[in-house]
């Protein structure tokens, strides 16, 4: 088998007493898109500082492409295309002056760069936009010209920081259309922290992250089979009352999300009616869903992926 493009081991990293990675161990696969899914304070930020070089890992070890940081951080750099959450294009620039001034940063001159370009304009359907002042651009048109530039140097590693934040759903879609594109064309990996379930669920693979620490990792399809059955959310004037009669009378484990009951049943649909006949003063709301990543999420830790 092919060596994995990205190899943490034993990755821990503090500031000061507060512990932002703890024990972090996993492999990425090249061509791969895989998502680091969590909260704020999950260590998401402090991963994707570490992967994109920006700080060194304090213990354990970290290896991209067969090279180990913080030692070969010189040789991982050229190989790598960073996408920041906040926006790093110049406003003042023409969408191509931005792609230029890049490549000239990477010692790309001449017939080369102009080629680039133009390849790279083209694939985020950005040729006709081309010579326009970047500050005109919308949010989603930005996040386009930001991958451009990113993948100008034809690297290897993609890597992001919550790509979708600020964008409407067009734009997502549009960006994420571009992404698949990218991957095919390139032969690229694309890694990604978010806290967006629609975009983790875009994934080949995904990390679920919390305080620190790997909770699941496995295919969208995989985590949400975890999910032992449909999901029964009630909402109830006594939501301890409700708790305990659920589990005298019907042996069912359930957890209080936002005063809200929610738990795993299968055949959800048949076991409602017996529910509110059984306990008809206690529920005034009921729905059923199929398992979802949020769903994963709280049975995992027991707070929603927003919650503090």
């Amino acid at each position: 088998m092919p060596s994995p493009i990205i190899s943490i081991s034993h990755l821990s990293h503090s500031y000061g007493a507060r512990t932002a990675l703890s024990d972090l161990s996993l492999d990425i696969n090249q061509n791969e898109i895989f998502a680091f899914l969590g909260p704020n304070g999950s260590g998401k930020t402090t991963l994707f500082r570490i992967l994109s070089t920006l700080i060194p890992p304090q213990s354990g070890t970290v290896r991209i492409l067969n090279l180990e940081l913080p030692r070969d951080t010189n040789a991982i750099r050229p190989q790598i295309a960073v996408v920041f959450q906040s926006p790093s294009l110049d406003k003042q620039l023409t969408a191509e002056e931005n792609l230029r001034h890049h490549g000239h940063l990477y010692g790309l001159r001449g017939r080369e760069l102009t080629n680039r370009i133009d390849e790279s304009l083209s694939r985020f359907n950005l040729s006709d936009r081309r010579h326009e002042i970047v500050n005109t651009f919308s949010g989603g048109l930005r996040r386009r010209v930001e991958l451009a530039k990113g993948l100008l140097t034809r690297p290897q590693l993609l890597i992001m920081d919550e790509p979708s934040t600020g964008l409407d759903p067009v734009a997502r879609l549009e960006l994420w259309t571009a992404l698949a594109a990218a991957r095919q064309q390139q032969n690229l990996t694309i890694l990604l922290t978010t806290h967006l379930m629609d975009e983790a669920d875009k994934c080949d693979r995904l990390a679920i992250m919390d305080q620190g620490k790997l909770i699941a990792l496995g295919t969208p399809a995989e985590l949400k089979q975890q999910i032992g059955g449909d999901i029964i959310t009630l909402t109830t004037p006594d939501a301890r009352q409700l708790s305990s009669a659920l589990r005298e009378k019907f042996q069912i484990e359930s957890q209080t999300i936002d005063s809200t009951l929610r738990f795993e049943k299968q055949n959800a649909a048949e076991f409602v009616p017996i529910l509110i006949k059984s306990l008809p003063d206690q529920i005034s709301t009921l729905s059923i869903s199929k398992p979802t990543l949020e769903d994963v999420f709280i049975r995992l830790t027991g707070h929603r992926l927003t919650g503090e």
